[in-house]
């Protein structure tokens, strides 16, 4: 069997989707204490560790055939705004250094690295893909969104595959159908925590107006962004955020989606273990990797190699 390690595995989604693409993974580590227990509860045939990697001790780390990596993402995403510039923001960059770290040690042969597509305008970038290099890796770089992987919900990623080759490989997915939103969403009444679209700010009720004039009596409305009208419920959810971006409207009700409904965006399955503080969750949900990503990249990078 394929043998597999996750870096910054948060609460698991790369590792689910990495097994259900038939990876055995061994070795996982995040350095947040509460990602992890729910990490164990979920993977216990894992048992990963809590540690900050830029302290990791790499020759501790089994050999492995994969390496999954998620560096922190918040310190070059466009979103964080000025909050880039701040010590925490280089902190947070600096994370993608561990996978060079590791890679040194053990010369994986494959390492699929997850992040925004900021991620390339980072300054060090050039001298992280150089160092990459140096090792003996070829880098494909490839933007990756749920949507056309069959997930409910439009969510763009880089994924970068580097391998022990002469040149990058090329990854090629098969024909997904479309998956609409509709296929989460719970429409009944009795479903969340409703508000009346009256009692919302001007900049709600605008966009709400608008959404209806576009699809009637139920869809979806998305705050925290440029958008000035609804999104039907039969395409995907935009991206899930840790903040509550997306609201259903049924009539003149709205409401956010659930957390329920949130992990079915990201493709957990529903027996999926999650804290009890709906902020915990929230942050765990946002922030993971996609198991229907994570596994359909390792699929396409293994028919590739």
């Amino acid at each position: 069997m394929i043998r597999g390690v996750d870096l910054f595995a948060g609460g698991g989604g790369t590792t689910t989707g990495a097994t259900q693409a038939g990876v055995n993974i061994l070795w996982a580590a995040n350095h947040n204490p509460t990602a992890v227990d729910f990490f164990k509860l979920n993977h216990p045939e894992v048992n990963p560790i809590c540690q900050d990697l830029h302290q990791a001790d790499w020759s501790l780390v089994p050999e492995h055939d994969i390496l999954y990596a998620s560096p922190c993402c918040q310190g070059h995403s466009r979103a964080a705004g000025k909050v880039k510039k701040t010590l925490k923001a280089d902190l947070s960059r600096s994370t993608a250094w561990a996978v060079v770290s590791c890679l040194e040690v053990h010369k994986t042969p494959m390492a699929i690295i997850e992040n925004v597509e900021d991620f390339l305008l980072w300054v060090l970038y050039p001298a992280w893909e150089a160092a990459m290099n140096a090792l003996g890796y070829s880098l494909s770089v490839n933007l990756v969104n749920l949507a056309h992987l069959g997930g409910p919900q439009s969510r763009e990623r880089l994924n970068i595959i580097a391998t022990r080759s002469a040149n990058p490989i090329e990854l090629s997915f098969p024909e997904f159908e479309m998956v609409p939103a509709s296929s989460f969403l719970d429409l009944s009444m009795d479903s969340r925590e409703w508000d009346k679209v009256e009692n919302r700010v001007i900049k709600t009720r605008n966009r709400v107006a608008n959404g209806r004039k576009q699809h009637g009596d139920i869809f979806l409305d998305a705050s925290y962004g440029s958008a000035k009208g609804g999104r039907s419920i039969h395409k995907p959810l935009g991206t899930v955020t840790c903040v509550n971006k997306h609201s259903l409207v049924i009539g003149d009700n709205i409401g956010p989606i659930t957390l329920k409904e949130g992990a079915r965006a990201q493709t957990f399955p529903d027996d999926y273990i999650w804290p009890s503080s709906k902020t915990l969750t929230k942050n765990m949900i946002g922030n993971a990797v996609p198991p229907l990503m994570a596994r359909e990249v390792t699929k396409a990078a293994l028919r590739a190699a």
